[in-house]
């Protein structure tokens, strides 16, 4: 996997505002606001910032959190878990490998077969259906 590297200013310019902060300032939307929360269709879901394919619909999940829950990224090498102890509790931030933008956080809450709930941004991602 190559690495995406930009400068601050192509970032801001490349993203939106709502993107920029989720991605690169590690913010979070409001629960319940995002795009892709509902979304039932058959496709992948990419990293918003560089276009790196994190997530397949088939791994996607109502946890009923508010935001898209995936129990599985399609490659463990495609995210980086750092622990973030941020907020006074300790939790693991998910980021894209291939740019280090900050995706949203795990918890080991999730359905089987891994036990995990993968919550993520709608900001984060961007969809591609399946052809």
């Amino acid at each position: 996997m190559s690495k995406v590297e930009k400068s601050d200013a192509e970032w801001r310019r490349d993203l939106t505002p709502e993107q920029y902060e989720v991605l690169r300032r590690a913010g979070t939307e409001r629960p319940f606001s995002g795009a892709l929360l509902h979304n039932k269709e058959s496709g992948s879901y990419a990293c918003a910032a560089c276009g790196a394919t994190l997530f397949g619909s088939d791994t996607k999940f109502d946890s009923g959190t508010g935001w898209p829950s995936f129990w599985e990224p399609v490659n463990r090498e495609a995210v980086e878990l750092i622990e973030d102890a941020g907020l006074g509790m300790v939790r693991t931030e998910v980021r894209c490998k291939a740019c280090g933008s900050h995706l949203g956080h795990v918890f080991d809450d999730g359905p089987k077969p891994t036990g995990q709930r993968f919550c993520m941004n709608s900001a984060a991602l961007s969809f591609k259906p399946k052809k």
